[in-house]
């Protein structure tokens, strides 16, 4: 019996890392110095634009803040997804712009955290970090075929899981290349989150930020050493035939897109939810701390739930239950209520976030053509985005208890779990 679960695919994830003669292992690089350095920028922001100011004037900042956070997709949608599409060897390019641009963002932000001038480089940033993560999701499969199936078959099936002997029922998709990348993405953001948080204590937000430009240095780096596609690859652009069928209207896309929409309407909900009540019951940090700890231990988790669950589930049915998860923990804390059920609950969003969004990408990478997906993940991301902006706002913008947050939560979560995984089967 080889090796299974989520040390298995830590152990892969890793061995990806520090073998940078693979196509997705120079991703994988690339990807830990982005989430680092995109740790970092909130790290900076959370210390200059919410704890050092008063609770009234934070919940201005902060919601200046979340608007900024939707428009970049605006502007990476409709511009720089078909742009992704027609060059494949142009995405390693994007990737390089997205991470060299934020080594002068960010040492200009460092310079200006008590100017106007913050915020529209803070959308700069934005913007540079949101071309990032819609040119990965065209990247997974793109660095997976070009040699990690030919190199790794002995320990790896063709969706980037760890092989195993347990029979499956799919093992389509690249879900198991992007919990990898989630993997090092989660690690990367604890240490980070943990070592910023250090000079952000010792020094000040803006010794965080000029930090974060060293790292993302790297990471623009490490983007010019990706691997260019392939000959056979590079013939998987958008065809005329792709161009007219993204496949927004497939479905299993469909329905997975509404359901992934919702359930980061509801991870911003809550989120935002306990940050803001633990502001107004003057919590110390130390709670702040619990809350991001468990949440990456949430996630740590959640990966080794799907881990173990590949290939024996359909990731519409991880989705799904997602949802319910999330439903029944809200439910129950809206009865209960507790401060340290609150923390805890940042776990499950977590984990169900770690479940969730790898199977979706899954999903995507499955029924649209190769050479669609750049325009098509484009458009997924400004739908998830403004889900879950629209979610952070409400808790901000009104005052609740947690009881009635968690309440409502819950009821949504629990309609849209059961809607999708029940009804999608009867549409199909």
């Amino acid at each position: 019996m080889k090796r299974r679960g989520f040390f298995s695919l830590a152990w892969v994830a890793l061995r990806d890392l520090f073998d940078q003669n693979t196509s997705f292992g120079r991703l994988a690089a690339v990807h830990v110095g982005m989430m680092a350095g995109d740790t970092l920028v909130t790290v900076s922001l959370a210390g200059s634009l919410f704890f050092s100011v008063s609770p009234t004037e934070a919940k201005s900042k902060v919601l200046a803040y979340l608007m900024l956070t939707f428009a970049p997709f605006a502007v990476v949608s409709p511009i720089l997804g078909p742009l992704i599409d027609r060059s494949v060897n142009g995405r390693r390019i994007i990737v390089a712009v997205s991470g060299l641009s934020r080594v002068l963002l960010c040492w200009m932000m460092s310079r200006h955290l008590d100017s106007w001038l913050l915020f529209p480089e803070a959308f700069a940033v934005l913007v540079a970090s949101k071309l990032y993560v819609v040119t990965r999701g065209t990247l997974v499969p793109e660095m997976a075929r070009t040699d990690q199936l030919s190199q790794r078959t002995d320990s790896l099936d063709e969706s980037g899981w760890p092989s195993t002997n347990r029979p499956v029922t799919s093992n389509k998709g690249f879900a198991g290349f992007n919990a990898q990348l989630t993997l090092l993405g989660t690690g990367a953001g604890l240490i980070m989150g943990a070592f910023g948080a250090a000079i952000l204590k010792a020094l000040n937000a803006a010794s965080v930020l000029q930090f974060a430009a060293l790292v993302f240095l790297f990471a623009g780096l490490a983007s010019l050493r990706l691997h260019k596609a392939s000959p056979l690859r590079q013939r998987t652009t958008a065809t005329a035939w792709e161009l007219a069928h993204d496949g927004v209207d497939h479905v299993e896309v469909t329905w997975g897109l509404t359901a992934m929409a919702i359930l980061r309407f509801a991870i911003g909900f809550l989120g935002f939810l306990l940050v803001f009540g633990l502001r107004h019951q003057q919590a110390s940090l130390t709670w702040y701390a619990w809350a991001l700890a468990m949440t990456g231990l949430g996630s740590l988790i959640g990966l080794a739930i799907v881990t173990r669950f590949h290939g024996t589930r359909e990731d519409a049915t991880l989705l799904a239950w997602s949802h319910i998860v999330l439903a029944l923990v809200a439910g129950y804390l809206a009865w209960n209520p507790s401060l340290v059920g609150q923390v805890l609950l940042s776990g499950v969003i977590g984990l169900v976030g770690a479940v969730a969004q790898p199977s979706f990408d899954s999903i995507t990478q499955q029924h649209v053509a190769p050479g669609h997906q750049g325009r098509t993940f484009a458009k997924f991301a400004v739908r998830q985005q403004l889900l879950w902006v629209v979610g952070a706002i409400i808790p901000v913008a009104v005052a609740m208890e947690f009881t009635i947050g968690d309440g409502v939560i819950a009821v949504i979560c629990l309609v849209t779990g059961l809607v999708y995984g029940l009804g999608r089967r009867y549409v199909r």
